[in-house]
């Protein structure tokens, strides 16, 4: 199997970072070979989420192993483990089905350290006789921590979460947002149209677009400057560091849009964007090592009620402004 992308693998893996084929990049469970291993060869074990099995094989370079895929449902590692789909048991039972106790002589496993919170290694030994090693947190340095003798650094445990780890999950989110935002543009035209003169179609026009570009704008807040600027915005809940985001691009959307518009239109324009910014910053969460997945349903709890009450204020203050 090639250490070396593709261009099919390049192709594929844009597709995956800008969310067009991200639900069904996945490859076949079971065993694969790098290079020529034999018995003695290490054994990875990784998901079969294809960018997840890629970025390992990519890394290995001249490293001879075996790969062993899990069926975590196309997911990757860390949230497979979360799921319950990276497990103890689907270790065992894929130990099992490719019986690599025939394969290879030794009796260890080399699993990502972010695979931990779904698998324990105690169970693993005494379901399969296997070890379970946990390796290092990136890929990169797996050929360094194998030539160690599986022995890693405090560098290679740390998670990290750079200004280029955060930038590569933005495209993702602003085409997860297309769609639902295609739906809305029906609505906020309705909505802008409405006034003393029943339903005009040249107010939906003139007041849509303003309200769609506030939209934008929350957008930018949310799922650009938020993810960017993280380690800088304040608060913990990424619903909370939305509406601090959301604020600096309602203060443009107020600058640039609100020139004509009465106080409550510009107030509901105001408000729009920092609840859209608020909402896209919460859905973002669970792409950080920040949260945990009890952490994410705790901040969903408080977050979503806020922005569901900011989202009818808005559109109490955007119909009713006409009539004032």
């Amino acid at each position: 199997m090639a250490t070396t992308a593709s261009l099919l693998d390049i192709l594929g893996t844009i597709g995956t970072r800008i969310g067009i084929i991200r639900r069904n990049y996945r490859v076949a469970p079971g065993l694969y070979a790098v290079g020529a291993p034999g018995p003695q060869s290490p054994v990875l074990v990784t998901a079969n989420y294809k960018l997840s099995f890629d970025t390992l094989r990519f890394q290995l370079g001249p490293v001879e192993a075996w790969l062993l895929v899990l069926d975590t449902r196309g997911i990757n590692v860390w949230c497979a483990a979360g799921k319950g789909t990276f497990s103890t048991a689907e270790v065992i039972r894929t130990v099992e089905r490719t019986q690599l106790a025939q394969v290879v002589s030794h009796r260890q496993l080399v699993l990502p350290q972010l695979a931990a919170t779904g698998v324990k290694s105690r169970e693993v030994k005494l379901g399969c006789g296997f070890q379970a090693l946990f390796g290092p947190v990136r890929a990169e340095d797996l050929p360094e921590y194998l030539h160690r003798g599986n022995q890693g650094d405090e560098a290679m445990r740390e998670v990290t979460f750079t200004l280029a780890e955060r930038a590569v999950l933005i495209p993702v989110e602003l085409l997860l947002v297309a769609k639902p935002l295609l739906g809305m543009l029906i609505l906020v035209f309705l909505l802008s149209g409405i006034g003393p003169w029943l339903f005009s179609i040249t107010a939906a026009l003139d007041r849509g677009s303003v309200l769609l570009a506030a939209t934008l704008m929350g957008i930018v807040g949310g799922a650009v400057l938020t993810p960017l600027l993280l380690p800088w915005v304040p608060c913990r809940q990424f619903w909370l560091k939305g509406i601090f985001s959301g604020l600096a691009t309602a203060i443009v959307a107020w600058q640039l849009l609100g020139h004509g518009f009465n106080p409550l239109e510009r107030l509901a324009l105001a408000l729009w964007t920092v609840t859209v910014s608020s909402y896209l910053a919460m859905n973002f969460t669970g792409s950080t090592p920040f949260t945990s997945p009890s952490g994410v349903e705790y901040e969903m709890r408080r977050g979503i009620p806020v922005q569901l009450a900011a989202s009818c204020l808005t559109l109490v203050l955007w119909v009713s402004s006409p009539f004032l």
